[in-house]
């Protein structure tokens, strides 16, 4: 089971941090990735890490400002945004999976969601 936490309300320009709690065996065995669903869009990428941290990736509209990490000694994944624009508000999932792939359908698990909304 994925446990995300750590959204809020926040202004432009301001940052956040998210984390994604997993329970369960074999957490270091798994890609986290992280996605969004803003209101009225379909659920879209926006970063992920390979199993041992050595290699990241991002949506090119996060890019720079963005930064996915995890440590598998706490079975914890983290997403630290900063430079937060109006169009990041959305609901952020993390998910972990087998595959290192920027889609949906690359991940097997998902957590339940958390709002992050930027005010101008």
């Amino acid at each position: 089971q994925l446990q995300a936490s750590g959204g809020g309300l926040v202004q432009a320009g301001g940052s956040l941090t998210l984390s994604c709690a997993a329970s369960g065996r074999m957490f270091s065995s798994y890609v986290m990735g992280w996605f969004r669903q803003g209101p009225g869009k379909e659920r879209e990428f926006v970063a992920m890490v390979m199993w041992d941290n050595a290699s990241t990736y991002y949506a090119d509209s996060v890019k720079g400002r963005f930064t996915i990490s995890r440590d598998n000694a706490k079975d914890t994944a983290y997403l630290q945004m900063e430079s937060l624009e109006v169009e990041d508000t959305a609901v952020y999932y993390c998910a972990a999976g087998r595959i290192f792939g920027p889609t949906p359908a690359a991940y097997d698990y998902w957590g339940q969601g958390t709002q992050v909304t930027v005010s101008s």
